[in-house]
């Protein structure tokens, strides 16, 4: 398949490959899933890989990288991080692909200063903007996210939380980390913006008079963002399509290159590795329990040997 065919593919995307994907996922083989859908073998292996490359790029597969989605046996060997991303996916929107990659701090500025600029929401947008780069959440556990995750009682800012296993997309409790200034400074100056148009309040003297149990993002009219079903019947699968939307647009106001929720996972990962982090703790924040996985995402940088034994004697 050559470049345009893959790019006006992902342009136009078939709503039925997401349920292609999932059954291809759980073990069908193509031939049976070509004959059900009425198409051919190779244009449903085409469509569920390309979808499945999508997924890694623009929304971010728990150990798979895009290399790994052109083939079955790994796909259905991620089965359940491909279903978590699915459930922020949204198949009626044309989702360019990109290469996510780790940003340096200035183009993190630099993105920043664009989506204050360009916003018409700058407040709300910019936090949402800082958001996954702090703290490493997707959009669905941020539109889950309640005031009482992000604040005390006294309206300071709540430093060690949790991302609660109801707010978690694999359903695991999770620690959370508020400790990034610039994020403070635009999610109080939001929440400023809310109290003063009188969204989601509550009581004057606790929680900077907010509703602990109301949503920490709201829409422009003070209205909750609606988490909706994203799958056949029996499937526990939910979504977020305003958030997803939002997050799309914030991206292309940054204007920054292969700039997706994967890239700023992936950004906070090499932050954390700078700062000494393991596998095994940038797993538990980003929610990823397989330390491979973590090192098939980004892998621990390794110093030089001479370096290491440097002034030993």
């Amino acid at each position: 398949m050559d470049t345009s065919t893959r790019r006006s593919e992902s342009r136009h995307l078939d709503p039925r490959t997401p349920q292609m994907l999932r059954e291809v996922i759980d073990g069908e083989p193509y031939a049976a899933v070509a004959q059900r859908w009425g198409l051919s073998r190779s244009a449903v292996d085409r469509r569920v890989k390309t979808l499945a490359a999508q997924l890694t790029q623009n929304v971010g597969v728990d150990g798979l990288q895009e290399s790994g989605a052109a083939f079955v046996k790994r796909l259905r060997m991620h089965r359940e991080a491909i279903l978590r991303a699915l459930e922020q996916f949204d198949p009626g929107q044309a989702v360019p692909q990109r290469d996510s990659r780790v940003l340096s701090p200035d183009e993190v500025d630099v993105g920043a200063r664009r989506v204050r600029s360009r916003s018409t929401r700058p407040l709300h947008d910019l936090a949402l903007y800082y958001l996954p780069f702090a703290t490493g959440l997707r959009p669905l556990e941020v539109a889950r996210l309640t005031v009482g995750d992000y604040l005390l009682e006294d309206g300071s800012v709540r430093r060690e939380s949790r991302v609660r296993a109801d707010v978690a997309i694999n359903g695991r409790d999770r620690p959370l980390f508020f400790n990034h200034r610039r994020l403070d400074e635009a999610l109080g100056a939001y929440l400023d913006e809310r109290v003063r148009a009188g969204h989601g309040l509550g009581a004057a003297d606790h929680w900077r008079g907010l509703d602990r149990h109301g949503p920490l993002f709201l829409g422009a009219e003070g209205e909750v963002y609606p988490i909706t079903p994203n799958g056949g019947e029996g499937q526990n699968r939910t979504v977020c399509r305003p958030l997803l939307e939002i997050y799309r647009k914030i991206f292309r106001q940054a204007d920054i290159p292969g700039l997706c929720t994967q890239s700023a996972r992936l950004t906070l990962m090499s932050r954390m590795y700078e700062r000494g982090a393991d596998e095994d703790q940038v797993g538990l924040v980003l929610g990823i329990a397989d330390r491979s996985a973590v090192r098939k995402q980004l892998p621990r940088p390794r110093p030089e040997l001479a370096k290491v034994l440097e002034e030993l004697a």
